[in-house]
């Protein structure tokens, strides 16, 4: 090492001075297609977990109890594990009422998404989930596509999707208001494990891998008339959540 080594070093710190993206939020510079393809894949792989993981439990066990905890064990950890590698590309939403979120915000002056972001962001989000499904029941021998006959429609169910989706988005804008973001893969996917035992309908909280589910007559199921309701409880959770962050995180007025 040279004498001059550190020198160039602090030089070139002090001259990048550039704006740096919150770990976990939507890089500005990463082209658009990177992060549809990033959206496509992290959903796809995230619905594939769910929906494999629901078949593997059910083929090792008839007790459902431990069917649903290696259902949310495995999705905890691929989740936290997807948005550690990929939030860094899309910010690492795999859902669309987390887009959508982020779009109002965006509208009302906060940082997010835009209206053209959010019109690739979503359909990616989507043909992702439906690949998912797909995917898990090619790897365990399943049909391809076979509507679920999981019927998931009782009033009670509902309550948990809202609550489950407003708890879901307190936590991810909770963490960017308080510039806590680094610690999303750790916190979402320890919060969606939790939810998966504490909300009546296991937290799907996402509306893209509600659709995704309904293709797939699996332990993850959801009949597709049940979806209409489900996304809809969910984007009630989406104003919820929302509603939660401005009243909780309400930012002072500078003192005189």
């Amino acid at each position: 090492m040279t004498a001059t080594e550190p020198v160039a070093s602090d030089a070139m710190a002090v001259a990048d001075t550039s704006p740096q993206p919150a770990p976990g939020a939507t890089p500005p510079r990463t082209p658009l297609i990177a992060r549809a393809a990033a959206e496509l894949v992290g959903t796809a792989a995230l619905v594939a977990i769910v929906v494999g993981s629901g078949i593997q439990a059910t083929e090792l066990t008839q007790d459902v109890a431990l069917q649903l905890l290696a259902n949310s064990t495995a999705t905890v950890f691929g989740l936290g594990v997807l948005i550690a590698l990929l939030g860094p590309v899309s910010g690492a939403h795999f859902n669309p009422a987390v887009t959508l979120a982020e779009w109002w915000t965006a509208r009302r002056g906060g940082a997010g998404v835009t209206a053209r972001e959010l019109a690739v962001y979503v359909p990616s989000q989507i043909a992702g989930a439906i690949a998912g499904a797909i995917l898990a029941d090619a790897m365990f021998g399943e049909p391809l596509v076979k509507w679920s006959t999981h019927d998931r429609s009782a009033g009670n169910l509902l309550l948990g999707e809202v609550v489950a989706t407003a708890g879901l988005i307190l936590l991810i804008f909770g963490l960017a208001r308080t510039d806590r973001l680094r610690f999303a893969p750790v916190a979402v996917a320890s919060y969606i494990g939790a939810a998966y035992w504490f909300t009546s309908s296991t937290s799907f909280a996402n509306p893209a891998v509600t659709i995704g589910r309904a293709f797939t007559d699996t332990f993850a199921g959801i009949a597709p008339a049940s979806v209409p309701a489900f996304i809809g409880m969910q984007l009630v959770g989406v104003v919820v959540g929302l509603a939660l962050v401005a009243v909780i995180f309400m930012r002072g007025k500078p003192s005189a």
